[in-house]
Parts: C-alpha cells; structure tokens; sequence
C-alpha cells in the first residue's frame, strides 16, 4: 500500500528544520534560501521571520535584522523576539527606543532578565541613570551571579557617586568574568577617585577596553608594538631576555585618547629622560609647537615624532604615556607637580598683547572662559558642557574683559547673539595650542569646564576655576576644591548631577569678590 504524500505543513517543517541545522552549522547561504521557501509558501511562519532576523544580525545586517524581527512580532509577539529587536536597536544606537521595545516585553513577561538587562543598558547610554541602577538592582535579585549587570551597575554607581557601591559591584563583576576588561577599568577609576593610586594603577592598564571613538562607538585597543612595555625600575628590566644597558634604552611614549590626557602627563617625559638616553614621543599635531618650545628646548633629548617616523627598530621599549604614572610609583604624595612644565612663546605672547592693549578699558581683568568640551557625541561630553546661554550669568557681570578660548566645530557650541556680543572672540584665528598659550599668557583668569584649555592653562600655572560636573573625572578626585595635579586649579564642583546653576552662583560671588 503507497505511503501518502507529504502535506505542504511537512514540507515547511523540514525546511524550516533544515535551515535551523545550516545556521548552526555556518552555512548562511543555505540557510537564508531554506527560510525563502518556506516563506514564499507561508509568509507568516513566525519562526522563519525571526531565524531571518538572526541570519541579518549574525552577519551584520544590522538595519535588515530589525525589518525581519518586527514582522516576527507582528505575528506573534514573544518576550524573545522583543529582547532581539531591543539589542539591535542598541547596535543602531536607538537607546530611546530600544528602551520601549524593552517594556513591550517586559508587560509580557516581566522577570525576564534578558529583558530586564537591555532596557537597564538602554536607559544608561541614554544617560538614565538613576532608572538604569534601578533596573540592574531589579535584575541582580533574580539573578545575584549576573556579572554584566554587576559591572553595569558598578558603572552607574560611579557616576552617581556612590563609589562604595561601584567598588563592590565591579569586585564581583571581576570575580565572576576576571576576563572582564571594562570592569578592570572602571574599578581602576574607581579606586583613583578615591586616591588610592598604587592599587589602581594595575587595573587602569585595561582602560583601553572603556574607549570609545567621537561617535561613541568602541575604539581601537591597546596598542600592540613588538616592544616590550616598560613599567618601572630600571630601563634594563623590560627585556630579561637581552638586557639594556641603563641610560643607554630607548624609550617611545605613545599618546591616547584627548589633548587634555596628555598636556597632563606629558610632565612625565623629562622625568624618563634621567632613566633612558631618549625619549620619543608621537605627538598630536596640534601640539607639536607648543611642546617644542616648552620641552624639546629644555631637554635636548625628548624626540617629537609623527606617526609615519615611527620605526620599531630605533626602540628598545615603550610605554603608553597614561602608563608613565604607574611606571613611576606615583602616589598622592608624590604626584610631579612642578609648575610651570609649559610655556607660551614670547613673541606670540607679545603680539596678542598688543592686540589686547589696543582694546577699550585695556586695564579691565582679563578672565578667558571655555564653556564646552569637545567630541559632542559621548556622553561624558554632554555632562560636562554648558550652552554659551548657560554662562551669561558669568558674562552679564561688569568690569571684566571677557576672552573665548572655545574651540570647536560643533555649531551648537559657539556662543549665541548675546554672548557675542560680551565675549572678545579671537579664537578662529588660532590654530594650534601654541597659539592658545600665547593668548592665556595676557590673562589673569581661566574659567573652563574640563576640557584641555584647563590642563594647558594650568600646566603653564595660571589661575585656572574648574567648572567640574558632579562624580566627575578621576583625576579630580572627590570632596575637595583642589587639586594635588595643578596647584594653581581651584574646583567648582556640582553639588547634584545637572546643577550648573549653583556652581555658577559661586563662581559669580567669587568673581565679585575677587576683581
């Protein structure tokens, strides 16, 4: 007796069977064309939908993958399609909405913690802070080993200042994935907050993992050289191997991320200089003259180079120039500190005194104002910036000569109508740091928000206020007004996350006082 035919739903089924094992196994190809045919038989075969989505987002298709899955969801809603469609809305860096799609899911199934974790990330990229902890807290009591989300919430507990809170959580982010990179680095942070420099140190090694580019998007990593990395003692321990004679190793400094980064600790370059013969340093070509001037001509042996003359072989180790501290032991206590370490030149500085003299009032206090920092796109920078609106209290007061030393691209951060017409805006006219020091050379005050015209500023040891956001950068450290980096730098520090409007009241009574 003949068997029956397979029905069209057999042949569906097998299809869809086969395309699930082709995914599995790698085969793209196959899989899509698997999933095709049974689509174009029924165009609502729900787990067809979302295996395509899959395929899209595997093989970054990311905007592809977002089509598919909602088509899922309009067949069926399920808390895992909603979890998938929210993750590609992250890859795409639709936070708000990705935040949505999260409680869509979550009202159908409210202990997921799939779900529970993408809308606590999406919250937080979004700068959400405070509802992000909640939604990681929320999660971690129902899953207490979840190390993501202890790292995530270490994270938002550091911006929030709850550094205690931070420690912990990152401790046992670290002890339940120790391969966690961005943990490490954030403990480190954490811990240089708090000035615990000897013990932080280490871990900052990893903050490479935590960088990300002006778009937000994750940066390159560490620097990979076929060097050996020194970190400390003498030149001839960082190769047992064939050891270097002292004071005759060579060593290359690197730069990283922001100019602000390495106008501070480019002070550690002549202090390598008395372990190693030379020092080269691939220096940002925007602050090429200024270091000439201040450095090269002091220390004959400081070598500035561009990227395309590095040439491994004139080398015999390295250092990242944001490792140069460790190297060093430095502590609170011990923190090179010596000001001025840069200096403007005297003829520029000359030239935009006479530019100054030649202004009404030229014996009015001169105070140079950066209300922005630069790399509009992190977030970081869209808590530490104020509007040139935000500073008119600042620029409504008499009796002060008001210069710009803001720099920037972004449209939204040049000053307003009514700004301008307060400020003496010179700034388009300068093209490099050198430039910028002979200008702050004829002033009497820096105002900045944390941004590298406060490092140059007090590096060549004017007076500098710091307009400092709340739970702000490491280096700042926490409940204090100084700073051991920059004696000359005096903090204005947010007393609740957003409120520039007291900092700035104190700086107006202070600016009224003093001048």
């Amino acid at each position: 007796m003949p068997s029956p035919s397979p029905s069209p739903s057999d042949d569906i089924s097998t299809w869809y069977e086969e395309a699930e094992h082709a995914r599995r196994a790698g085969r793209v190809d196959t899989a899509q064309g698997l999933l095709d045919r049974v689509l174009e038989r029924d165009p609502r075969y729900v787990g067809a939908l979302y295996l395509r989505g899959l395929l899209a987002l595997e093989t970054d298709q990311i905007e592809s993958a977002q089509r598919w899955v909602e088509r899922a969801i309009e067949v069926q809603p399920d808390p895992v399609f909603y979890n998938t469609l929210c993750v590609i809305q992250i890859r795409l860096g639709a936070f708000a909405i990705a935040a949505q799609t999260a409680q869509q899911g979550l009202a159908l199934q409210p202990n997921s913690p799939m779900l529970l974790y993408c809308q606590a990330l999406a919250l937080q990229a979004q700068g959400q802070i405070e509802d992000a902890a909640i939604g990681y807290r929320r999660l971690l009591q129902l899953q207490p080993d979840h190390s993501p989300a202890h790292a995530n919430l270490g994270a938002a507990a550091k911006n929030l200042g709850a550094l205690g809170d931070a420690e912990r959580h990152l401790r046992r982010a670290i002890a339940l994935a120790p391969d966690d990179l961005g943990a490490r680095a954030n403990l480190g942070t954490v811990l240089l907050a708090t000035g615990r420099y000897e013990e932080a140190w280490p871990y900052f090694e990893d903050r490479w993992a935590n960088f990300v580019n002006a778009s937000g998007l994750p940066d390159s990593g560490r620097p990979q050289l076929p060097l050996p990395q020194w970190k400390g003692g003498s030149p001839g321990a960082v190769d047992s191997a064939e050891r270097i004679a002292t004071r005759q190793a060579r060593l290359l400094v690197i730069p990283e991320q922001g100019h602000g980064d390495s106008l501070q600790f480019v002070r550690y370059l002549p202090l390598a200089l008395e372990r190693f013969s030379q020092v080269g340093y691939v220096c940002p070509p925007s602050l090429r003259r200024l270091y000439e001037h201040s450095l090269c001509s002091r220390w004959p042996g400081l070598v500035l180079l561009y990227r395309e003359q590095v040439h491994e072989r004139d080398w015999d180790c390295y250092s990242p120039l944001m490792s140069l501290p460790m190297a060093f032991s430095t502590r609170l206590d011990n923190i090179p500190a010596a000001m001025p370490y840069l200096f403007a030149d005297a003829g520029r500085t000359a030239w935009w005194q006479t530019r100054l003299a030649a202004l009404p009032d030229p014996n009015l206090p001169r105070v140079g104002v950066v209300w922005a920092g630069g790399h509009s796109g992190l977030a970081d920078d869209r808590v530490r910036s104020l509007t040139s609106a935000q500073i008119a209290p600042l620029l409504a007061l008499p009796h002060i000569r008001w210069i710009s030393l803001q720099k920037t691209d972004d449209p939204a951060k040049r000053p307003d109508a009514a700004s301008k017409a307060r400020l003496t805006d010179w700034m388009d006219e300068v093209t490099d740091f050198a430039d910028t020091a002979a200008l702050i050379e004829n002033l009497d005050l820096v105002i900045s928000v944390d941004t590298s015209v406060a490092h140059l500023a007090a590096a060549m040891g004017k007076p500098v206020w710091l307009l400092n956001r709340f739970a702000g950068c490491w280096r700042w450290l926490r409940d204090r007004d100084d700073s051991p980096w920059y004696p000359t730098v005096r903090l204005f520090t947010q007393s609740q996350r957003g409120n520039w409007d007291d900092v700035l009241a104190r700086v107006v009574a202070e600016l009224q006082q003093r001048f």
